[in-house]
């Protein structure tokens, strides 16, 4: 018998989807089993959950205050304006890595990655992704990274990673998809296509998404695992949503997404069979 790790432990409403029991688990295989109800009858009882669902949402988007053509996550700040990104002048990305900001006129030098063990301290600066071509992940497969914020923003800000990246150096043409948390204990699943992004699940609130606590410190351990036909979304080992593989870019390179105006540490992401 193949061991397998269990991920969820509680029954419990994800996003308006039913999960029974404890028994959600992801063998080496990629499989998901579960012992009462299977995972494809989620899409049943969705509406079972509905309610729910919409009372756990605390905003109708992801707080892009961009025009459609540059469409970023970073927050609104007084009287619905954006506000400004504040340089953090460094020396560019590490070694091997590349960088996209979200707009043509912003410079990733205005970005400041600091080596810190295995991990980078990074202050924005321009929101921006990092990715290194040979992340890369299709099949049956799962993405990592953590993230601690270190620091209260302003404003919201969200972090997190991406995946099923394709043509990113080209603003036009490129696709992801990615996951996303921020400090006030919420996630967000969403897709890019070109200059078009697009939510797959709204901001939503979840208990295993933690806050950030009194001095605007969170640490967020993050996986999206790839099974045959569902994506799974977990943070800190814990299952805050399933979705069809089928609404997301899922075949391409995987790396950080790191909006503006913050202060985290990282670790890049790995890609594990």
């Amino acid at each position: 018998m193949r061991s397998a790790r269990r991920f969820g432990n509680a029954d419990q409403c994800v996003r308006g989807r039913y999960i029974s029991g404890t028994n959600i688990h992801f063998s080496k295989r990629g499989d998901v089993r579960t012992t009462t109800w299977a995972l494809a009858a989620l899409a049943f009882l969705a509406a079972a959950c509905a309610k729910t669902s919409d009372a756990s949402k605390t905003g109708s988007g992801d707080s892009t205050s961009a025009p459609a053509a540059a469409a970023s996550d970073t927050s609104k700040g007084m009287a619905g304006m954006a506000d400004s990104d504040k340089a953090a002048p460094g020396t560019g990305v590490p070694a091997g890595f590349t960088a996209m900001t979200d707009h043509a006129n912003a410079s990733i030098t205005d970005a400041k990655y600091t080596a810190n063990g295995d991990k980078w301290e990074v202050q924005t600066g321009p929101a921006h992704i990092l990715y290194a071509a040979k992340d890369s992940g299709s099949g049956v497969y799962a993405v990592t990274a953590t993230i601690q914020q270190l620091e209260k923003p302003a404003h919201p800000e969200a972090y997190g990673i991406f995946f099923g990246g394709q043509h990113l150096d080209d603003r036009a043409q490129q696709t992801y998809g990615y996951f996303l948390v921020r400090g006030t204990g919420e996630f967000l699943i969403k897709r890019r296509d070109g200059a078009k992004t697009s939510s797959v699940v709204d901001w939503t609130a979840n208990p295993n998404v933690p806050k950030q606590d009194a001095s605007g410190k969170a640490t967020y351990s993050l996986k999206v695992h790839f099974a045959k036909d569902t994506a799974h979304f977990l943070v800190n080992d814990k299952l805050v949503d399933a979705v069809p593989r089928s609404k997301l870019p899922t075949e391409g390179v995987a790396g950080l997404r790191i909006n503006h105006n913050l202060h985290v540490l990282v670790t890049p992401v790995k890609i594990e069979k």
